[in-house]
């Protein structure tokens, strides 16, 4: 019987090994979430693309202000996490062509016949009715997008994103995408919270259930008491 354990202890490992592979991205997601809310100070790098990034790093930078979830900071010294990323903004030419017509056509005509017993006469019209209408409009559009990291000062990724947006009615398409990013962000900030108060409760009924009753109660008292 002793035989047999060596074979089943490595199917045993290989699963083990599996399962811990399995939950492993799981864990570290959850790690890196929890880390957000240790930063307190942000600072905005320069990001990658060229004059149209350096606008959607301004509209990031203005966007992460005005939602108050971080301090942002000019100053890298002071900064916890780093934003850093790359980002452009495309200008394309939209068109649209189309083409309608109407055609009608009709003849009338007259004529004469003769021949050596009778002689006729024929009468002809002809009438053409034409309408064709093409329309051809071009529109200029942009097409932004980023992608960012946020970055500790080990300089572990903890939080990344990609954003594009081709604009809203009321807001351009680089607003859009720093708009987008800075949602992102609140959201996986809040959804980290929850994750520690999740956490802080599933602890607090364990350890209350390990405690001991307090002397006096619970306990039957003897007949000799």
């Amino acid at each position: 019987m002793s035989k047999h354990w060596p074979p089943l202890l490595g199917i045993a490992g290989i699963l083990l090994s599996g399962a811990a592979q399995g939950q492993a991205p799981e864990g570290l997601e959850r790690e890196h979430l929890l880390q957000l809310l240790s930063v307190k100070r942000v600072f905005v790098d320069r990001f990658a693309g060229g004059e149209t990034a350096a606008h959607i790093r301004e509209m990031v930078l203005s966007s992460l202000h005005s939602a108050k979830l971080f301090v942002v900071t000019e100053n890298p010294e002071r900064a916890d996490a780093f934003l850093r990323g790359s980002a452009e903004d495309l200008v394309f030419t939209e068109s649209f062509a189309s083409s309608e017509g109407l055609d009608a056509r009709g003849s009338f005509g007259t004529g004469s016949t003769r021949t050596s017993d009778t002689q006729g006469r024929r009468t002809y019209a002809s009438v053409g009715v034409g309408e064709h209408e093409s329309t051809r409009m071009a529109e200029r559009r942009h097409e932004a997008s980023a992608a960012v990291r946020l970055v500790n000062k080990d300089g572990d990724v903890i939080w990344a994103t990609t954003q594009e947006s081709l604009g809203g009615k009321f807001r351009g398409a680089s607003a859009d995408v720093a708009d987008k990013i800075t949602r992102q962000l609140l959201a996986d900030y809040q959804r980290a919270r929850r994750m520690r108060e999740g956490t802080a409760g599933a602890d607090g009924p364990t350890q209350a259930a390990g405690r001991e009753p307090p002397p006096g109660r619970g306990q039957r008292q003897g007949p000799g008491n």
